[in-house]
């Protein structure tokens, strides 16, 4: 069918236009500014802003001026980031889970979360409970912690600001500097572990994989009861997950060296 002649909806085009109108000019913009822009009618483009608003596409400044939000960023990073390490991780992951004997997990960031778009089991006869679209919180799974760790600090900070540090269990980071100073520690020694932070009895183990411009693309974790995954065995997957990681950015032609953060 010719686009051109092709019927739309309405108030869905022009949905998409402020999107795009706002994703290719890096400043705010009022409701008149919008509707003069784009020609829609000032109550229609209020309308649309609200709509779009209400469900966390956009960010409303205090002088009323309208941003893209971290879910629309997000949403272009699990679209780009996920789907392109999903299809190159995989032979990693069941390697590395392979030789050590752990579920692996592949996660991206969706938003104020992380979720999981690969997954391969152990293959003992303990499995842990988790399944490919499961959301994890950022600030007491391990993969959450690496991404934020990694994450440029435009997109970071604002994540930080507005998380609920929620106790899952009585070793969950409830802080904001205790988090920020996990955060630091992970960047130094280039992984993350949840301590049973999320659930009593789990541990996970997880490294950054990173895209061509250096950004963080993915986090890859390995994740096991305590009695598989014991303190003394700790430094040794770390290095098996670090190094999958690398193998996994290398692939996605990556830069394994982030942009310089600030602490």
């Amino acid at each position: 069918m010719n686009q051109t002649n092709a019927p739309r909806v309405n108030a869905l085009f022009r949905g998409l236009q402020i999107l795009e109108l706002l994703s290719g000019q890096q400043r705010r913009w009022s409701t008149s500014e919008i509707s003069r822009k784009l020609k829609i009618p000032k109550s229609s483009a209020s309308y649309l802003l609200h709509t779009l608003h209400s469900r966390g596409y956009l960010r409303r400044e205090s002088d009323g001026g309208y941003r893209l939000s971290m879910k629309m960023l997000a949403l272009g990073s699990l679209g780009l980031h996920g789907i392109q390490a999903r299809e190159v991780a995989l032979p990693i992951l069941r390697r590395v889970v392979e030789e050590t004997q752990i579920t692996g997990h592949l996660g991206v960031l969706d938003g104020n979360g992380v979720v999981y778009v690969e997954r391969v089991p152990s293959p003992g006869f303990i499995q842990i409970d988790t399944w490919v679209g499961r959301r994890m919180p950022l600030h007491s799974s391990s993969s959450g912690k690496t991404l934020l760790a990694y994450l440029a600090p435009q997109i970071a900070d604002p994540l930080l600001d507005s998380m609920e540090l929620t106790r899952f269990t009585p070793h969950t980071i409830t802080t904001l500097p205790k988090l920020r100073q996990e955060l630091k520690k992970i960047r130094e020694n280039g992984y993350a572990i949840d301590d049973e932070e999320n659930t009593a009895g789990v541990r996970c183990v997880a490294a950054p994989i990173f895209d061509r411009s250096g950004a963080v693309a993915a986090a890859l974790s390995l994740t096991g009861p305590v009695q598989h995954l014991t303190e003394d065995r700790l430094p040794r997957i770390a290095e098996k997950a670090k190094e999958a990681a690398r193998q996994m950015t290398s692939a996605l032609g990556g830069q394994m060296q982030p942009p310089a953060r600030r602490n």
